[in-house]
């Protein structure tokens, strides 16, 4: 049972860059991933709330760091990242979003972690390991959803996951891996626990 209410989630802000983010307090928690990975749907699934964060079915529509409170408690936050890779936008525009990407990544001492969404059929794209290593140039955790399990046999998600746990193994200090599906909801309680662990603690770690 998750010990925080994420089911009071709700709408904070947008920003377009670093320097409009909410005041610089407190813990969060964000969430990336290319934008056919399933984020939106994750965060609305996880909160138990069928449009807290936007979906559509063009791909990257979401331009903006967007930020949720677990309901009164501003000084905990879920952030929803842009996405791309498959947005059909010009790559000035994708350069522009990887900059405050990078910049948020990087100099938000408020962050805890980051949850990496990955579709499990397609894991580890270069989108991915950019995310990756800007975490470890942070010493950043990172938990790793393979999404859209139910789209693999349990058998062979199982051995993605696995494989995925591999090619990672020189990370494992700072990278959990989990399979999710939010069509079937699975996986939502070891990502709330997960989530948990990080924003529990409001004090800066070292």
């Amino acid at each position: 049972m998750s010990r925080l209410n994420y089911q009071a989630a709700r709408f904070l802000t947008s920003a377009p860059t670093l320097a409009k983010c909410p005041s610089d307090t407190g813990a969060e928690v964000a969430f990336a991933g290319r934008s056919n990975a399933g984020k939106s749907s994750a965060i609305n699934v996880m909160t138990r709330q069928k449009a807290l964060a936007r979906t559509s079915k063009t791909p990257g529509r979401t331009q903006m760091i967007n930020f949720f409170t677990l309901g009164d408690d501003t000084e905990r936050r879920l952030v929803d990242l842009p996405g791309y890779g498959f947005a059909k936008v010009p790559d000035a525009v994708k350069m522009e979003w990887q900059r405050h990407l990078s910049d948020y990544l990087q100099r938000r001492t408020s962050l805890r972690g980051l949850v990496l969404l990955m579709d499990v059929r397609h894991p580890l794209t270069e989108f991915d390991q950019t995310m990756l290593g800007w975490a470890d140039e942070q010493d950043m955790p990172v938990h790793i959803l393979l999404t859209k399990a139910d789209k693999l046999k349990s058998g062979a998600a199982k051995n993605a996951l696995q494989q995925v746990r591999s090619q990672l193994r020189e990370w494992e200090d700072l990278v959990s891996i989990q399979l999710f599906s939010s069509l079937k909801k699975q996986g939502i309680e070891e990502l709330h626990s997960r989530l948990d662990d990080w924003l529990e603690s409001t004090a800066p770690t070292d």
